[in-house]
């Protein structure tokens, strides 16, 4: 595989460089020096803003895109094998990496490697650390799946040795990453359209477990049914966090406060901190701060810092992410899509001051649909309304006889008010209708049923 060395730059090329994700990476050879140009279909707010730094991008890929001086190229999964470039660099024989391989490689640079893994909430917690990071003299490397205000975008191009980045699972692209602290928050069934089951699964993260450091630490969730079973094998320092006292990281004393944000008295190997007030509601998210806590105090940040960090924290981009009011609507939006996921969202909604819980639902993908159909529906009964959109395909073809009327006829089993719509303007019709004064109404989804919070709003 080819090898990336920050002392010896070179010239990269990236097919589909528009990407958020892309984007991002591809700044960071900018940052150090290296000859970047890229490719994507059309003009975007990334492709200007890399053009600003000096990449030098074509529109739209083609063949003649890719030169002889090009040492390697990086692409996405979203580019297939009948791309005009692609083809090119193969009959070039230029090396190539994935974006999974990319990243795994840039790591591979820095000294102080953070890998942010699990079935969910990995955007908060990653976004989570890095904003206690940014409070302390160290200028991290940031790489994260949605944006983040604290750095008014989802990467960071820092001046330090420390790089924190989201480790996502699925086709095992993790795999790539070889961290010195790894930090694994649940283990649960998702992604079954490319593992077989949870004990698939639970391999997988057992391997990305044992990629960490011989020299370095897993933080990983107690929680987790037979925990030791996804770190067996690696020689990393194994450090636990959880709901109960037998963790490293435990919280106590948990309240909540008039908005639904946590309050709690963390404590670490026996001793009691100071009491925290997070800015984020839910019990997902105290558990996401035992997670960061536990890190930074693995990582040597003293407890003032992580408390200013924590507190200061006011979440990540489509994470009960409040979006505005209309009509004394107050319209949220997140990007729950698994069951867990949907639960903890809802169970955080219900603590925020509302009339009713009016949920807008759009299922992501048809096999996740299918497979996790009744924990989805048992999930949204939390509402006191739902209203259901089309399934979001993203990457898959309708071809496994489910649709969101299986879901509806579900959720009607415990009796909550529900109803599907074929397009968003009729979601937008009903919920103008239906939603009264003090109503709290969130989009929800993995797909775009953001563009109904959105068009309300604009309205």
């Amino acid at each position: 595989m080819y090898k990336i060395d920050f002392n010896d730059p070179k010239h990269f090329h990236f097919i589909g460089i528009g990407g958020v994700s892309m984007s991002g990476l591809a700044q960071i050879l900018i940052k150090r020096g290296f000859n970047v140009t890229g490719s994507d279909n059309n003009k975007s707010l990334y492709t200007d803003n890399l053009v600003r730094l000096g990449a030098n991008i074509k529109f739209p890929q083609k063949a003649e895109n890719i030169t002889d001086d090009i040492d390697c190229v990086v692409y996405t999964a979203a580019i297939r094998e009948n791309n005009p470039e692609l083809i090119a660099v193969r009959e070039k024989n230029i090396p190539c990496l994935t974006r999974a391989q990319f990243l795994g490689q840039v790591m591979a640079n820095f000294e102080n490697t953070i890998a942010v893994a699990g079935t969910h909430g990995k955007t908060s917690t990653t976004s989570m650390i890095s904003q206690v990071l940014l409070e302390t003299k160290e200028d991290p490397t940031i790489s994260i799946g949605g944006f983040f205000s604290a750095i008014n975008s989802n990467i960071h191009v820092g001046n330090s040795d420390t790089f924190i980045t989201e480790a996502c699972e699925y086709t095992n692209s993790y795999h790539e990453f070889y961290p010195k602290y790894s930090i694994i928050l649940n283990v649960e069934e998702d992604h079954l359209d490319f593992f077989k089951d949870i004990n698939d699964i639970r391999k997988s993260f057992n391997k990305f477990a044992n990629n960490t450091s011989d020299t370095g630490c897993i933080i990983i969730n107690k929680d987790i049914p037979d925990v030791a079973e996804i770190t067996e094998g690696t020689k990393a320092e194994v450090v636990t966090f959880g709901t109960t006292a037998d963790a490293d990281c435990y919280a106590k004393n948990i309240s909540y406060d008039d908005f639904g944000n946590g309050v709690f008295i963390p404590v670490y190997l026996g001793d009691e901190l100071e009491e925290i007030h997070l800015g984020v509601p839910g019990e997902h998210n105290i558990s996401n701060a035992l997670a960061t806590i536990l890190f930074c105090k693995k990582f040597g940040i003293n407890d003032s810092t992580i408390k200013t960090g924590l507190e200061k924290f006011r979440g990540a981009d489509r994470r009960f992410e409040h979006k505005g009011t209309i009509n004394g609507i107050n319209v949220f939006d997140d990007y729950a899509h698994h069951p867990t996921e949907i639960k903890v969202t809802l169970e955080s909604a219900k603590k925020y001051p509302h009339e009713r819980v009016v949920c807008v639902f759009q299922p992501h993908t048809y096999t996740r649909t299918k497979a996790l159909l009744k924990d989805i529906a048992k999930a949204l009964s939390l509402a006191d309304i739902v209203i259901l959109s089309k399934i979001y395909a993203a990457r898959e073809k309708d071809i496994y006889n489910i649709s969101s009327m299986d879901l509806l006829k579900e959720i009607e089993k415990y009796g909550t008010e529900v109803y599907y719509f074929d397009t968003f303007s009729e979601i937008e019709e009903f919920i103008l209708k239906k939603c009264i004064n003090n109503d709290l109404l969130i989009t929800m989804g993995a797909g775009d049923i953001v563009k109904v919070a959105d068009e309300l709003l604009a309205k």
